[in-house]
């Protein structure tokens, strides 16, 4: 297990709800840049959020369109969100941005940027597959819910927020594949892949960055983690 290498997957939407979220990502930028751990490196993987939904929505509105047709739009949302990042970090980040979660990855700085990979995966699979690649144990997801909840907390009064709960639990209510497009705390395909590699996913709300600094400080957060 690589313990030097913390990964964060971050929603799109945080990036991009209607307009760049400034003040999240100075936010974001100062937390990765004063985590005091030495020798800890970040791998931040974008995902498309709201960019890819509107691209996507724009392209049904005119034309009949397959789910590959959709997923490129999705998977050029996440990588432009991801040079916007790298230009954040520009002065501690790796020249490239990975694509591809399966290949070699080598990299010295201090901060890895990654994207949408192809058709028929989501940022939340790729982020798996990265982690899997690089032998990294945990990964965060930051995310616009404070928890996962029992049921969805817009429709229900009394859903009920949940602190822990097991890969099996948390699949119980997923359908089976995933959608360009879909909105869950982590998709269908992702969560089955994380269940057989025994991987420990975190999720938290990235407008509450205090949680993901108590997160990497071993401290109380709040999030679910999913196990």
């Amino acid at each position: 297990m690589n313990e030097n290498l913390i990964i964060i997957s971050v929603g799109g939407s945080l990036i991009v709800p209607k307009e760049i979220d400034l003040d999240f990502l100075k936010s974001l930028k100062k937390v990765v840049l004063d985590y005091p751990a030495k020798g800890k490196k970040f791998v931040i993987i974008c995902g498309g959020g709201q960019t890819a939904r509107v691209y996507q929505k724009a392209a049904r509105s005119l034309s009949e369109l397959n789910s590959k047709n959709l997923d490129w739009l999705g998977i050029e949302a996440t990588r432009i969100n991801a040079h916007l990042l790298r230009a954040i970090f520009y002065e501690w980040a790796h020249p490239d941005i990975i694509k591809n979660p399966l290949n070699k990855i080598d990299f010295k700085e201090r901060i890895l940027l990654a994207a949408g990979w192809k058709p028929g995966f989501s940022t939340d699979y790729d982020a798996v597959m990265l982690a899997k690649n690089l032998k990294i144990k945990k990964l965060i997801n930051l995310t616009n819910i404070d928890y996962v909840y029992d049921k969805d907390p817009k429709k229900f009064k009394d859903a009920q927020p949940i602190k822990k709960i097991s890969w099996e639990n948390f699949r119980k209510p997923l359908p089976a594949k995933w959608d360009p497009g879909l909105n869950a705390p982590f998709d269908p395909v992702a969560s089955k892949e994380a269940q057989k590699l025994g991987l420990e996913v975190t999720i938290i709300n990235g407008k509450n960055l205090k949680s993901l600094e108590n997160y990497l400080e071993e401290k109380d957060f709040i999030g679910t983690k999913i196990t």
